[in-house]
């Protein structure tokens, strides 16, 4: 009998991880597992804010999808568009003309994207913190700021320069905004003609706490951390505009800032727009089941149709609410992914899924270097114990023995070595020289 073909849509946490589980429980003839994604590698995005920061190398906090996938098919383009009705994808490869595929199971897990606002100015000055892409361009930005202040004598150009905004107190929002603040310090060392009073970094909030994941207690006692190490938190305040740079706030406050970090919450992939797959009216996820199986608006399970992750609307069985699904972070998503795998080697088998519950086990978040905070298990953990947490379950997390010998050589040599500390702009305009009027 002819083997099943299995289409993975998205390589990051749900994708990479169930498509190597599928890999070491499926023989080859039973499956042909293929593994469709627009990058070539997997983004373990908690560990961004540590790229970022130089604390380990950009190429450490990714993975190479051939060579961790290797008993995979592994496509590099985009899926344009699924069709259920007969089981076929269209995929746009990154050169040359589209071309259509058929499966027999599908995992549709292209994540998410960051969720923008019409707010004025924002697609033009601010940038994400969801790529490697957007956390190195960020670190080079921040650097070239006290390049341009300690170069300039215009006041009003210095203060623009080194006012730093960071908007959505989430895991995103405040690790970039503490681990960028720590990379400052450091490189203030070698600006002699800055101080750090002149640094201002500005926090913004809608709501009225941060980090709601680690609870109300550490969230306060984050806010606290963040204003005594001189930050702006502005707690309830919406950012209203922020047209060339020029940044109005909600509560009436107005200044320049050449750097806006936005991540203000994600929303589902919007390739889930060209799919025939029934969604949630309002958050536009894939419906599915507790087993993971996509269900159409009655509760009916589709055939050989799978999602998990930050685009799936998941129930939450770990709670006694029937109306409560899955948090869409990763520690949701690799375990979905676990159960995921072994509900369509179940299949494949002739067994039934099994329901995915999972009991939240806490979470925790890095305040920079040596600080953090940690919910685990009801424990209220922070400091350096929390951080020292933070890095050993990420750690520990993070795909494939390589990945994990590489992160622990970049905190080791970090022991003993200095902070780099050197803006790369060039990477982002490399062919600058190549102008008109250059020649």
């Amino acid at each position: 009998m002819a083997g099943k073909r299995i289409l993975v849509v998205g390589a990051g946490h749900v994708g990479l991880y169930t498509a190597l589980k599928l890999s070491k429980k499926l023989k080859s003839r039973e499956a042909e597992i293929v593994v469709i994604d627009p990058q070539p590698h997997m983004t373990y995005q908690p560990f961004l804010p540590e790229a970022a920061a130089g604390n380990i190398s950009p190429r450490h906090a990714v993975v190479p999808l051939r060579r961790v996938l290797r008993k995979c098919t592994v496509i590099t383009g985009l899926v344009t568009s699924i069709r259920h009705e007969t089981k076929t994808v269209t995929i746009q490869p990154l050169v040359g003309p589209d071309w259509d595929t058929s499966y027999d199971h599908i995992i549709v897990a292209p994540g998410s994207v960051s969720r923008t606002l019409p707010i004025p100015g924002l697609k033009e000055s601010a940038i994400g913190f969801k790529t490697i892409g957007e956390a190195i361009y960020l670190r080079n930005r921040v650097l070239a700021q006290l390049d341009i202040a300690a170069s300039t004598t215009d006041p009003a150009t210095r203060r623009r320069a080194l006012s730093f905004t960071f908007v959505g107190g989430g895991f995103a929002g405040i690790e970039a905004l503490a681990e960028m603040a720590d990379m400052v310090d450091d490189a203030l060392k070698y600006y002699p003609e800055l101080d750090r009073s002149e640094v201002r970094w500005v926090l913004v909030e809608a709501s009225e706490k941060i980090l709601p994941e680690v609870g109300l207690e550490l969230g306060a006692y984050t806010a606290v951390q963040l204003v005594e190490r001189g930050m702006d938190v502005r707690l309830g305040t919406r950012l209203e505009s922020c047209v060339d740079g020029k940044v109005v706030l909600s509560d009436g406050e107005t200044f320049e800032s050449d750097t806006i970090c936005w991540t203000a919450g994600v929303k589902p992939h919007p390739m889930l727009d060209s799919t025939d797959l029934p969604r949630h009216d309002r958050s536009r996820k894939v419906m599915c089941n507790a087993k993971l199986q996509v269900i159409q608006a009655d509760g009916t399970p589709i055939d050989g149709v799978w999602s998990a992750g930050d685009c799936a609307q998941v129930p939450d069985l770990s709670v006694d609410d029937p109306e409560a699904t899955c948090a869409p972070n990763a520690q949701h998503a690799v375990r979905q992914a676990a159960t995921l795998a072994s509900n369509i080697v179940a299949v494949v088998r002739g067994r039934e899924p099994r329901e995915y519950k999972h009991k939240w086990a806490g979470s925790v978040a890095s305040l920079g270097l040596h600080k953090g905070v940690a919910y685990l298990f009801g424990f209220k953990v922070r400091g350096l114990p929390a951080w020292w947490v933070h890095r050993t379950y990420h750690m520990s997390r993070i795909p494939s023995f390589n990945r994990k010998v590489r992160v622990v050589a970049d905190w080791t040599l970090a022991l003993f070595t200095k902070r780099e500390v050197i803006a790369l702009g060039q990477l982002q305009a490399p062919k600058h020289e190549w102008r008109e009027d250059s020649f």
